[in-house]
């Protein structure tokens, strides 16, 4: 859990201190998300870096929005390798997205 660095006092000030708003926006990313995962992996698969950029992008800024810095971190990363018209970085950072956006199921 520790590598997810879920500031969850930020995460609860975006959902104006209610818990289970803030409840509610975690669901919502993690289907948003997953969405986003497999739509970034066939965008890979297929070569566009540009696509894969639209989904990290995505990604990155649900994540910044919950708090959830790992996860926003590593989609920055991503996000600015398919700017350059690569996925080299991209590539070698999907299993940890793939595990980061897992631990999210223990939220």
């Amino acid at each position: 859990m520790s590598d997810l660095r879920w500031n969850k006092v930020f995460a609860l000030e975006q959902a104006a201190e209610d818990e289970e708003l803030l409840q509610e926006l975690i669901v919502i990313f993690k289907d948003s998300s997953a969405s986003d995962l497999a739509s970034l992996q066939q965008s890979i698969e297929k070569g566009d870096a540009a696509m894969a950029r639209t989904h990290a992008h995505s990604i990155k800024g649900a994540a910044a929005s919950l708090g959830m810095d790992g996860i926003r971190e590593l989609t920055e990363c991503m996000e600015s390798d398919c700017r350059e018209g690569s996925l080299t970085v991209t590539i070698e950072a999907l299993p940890k997205l793939d595990k980061l956006l897992g631990l999210l199921q223990e939220l």
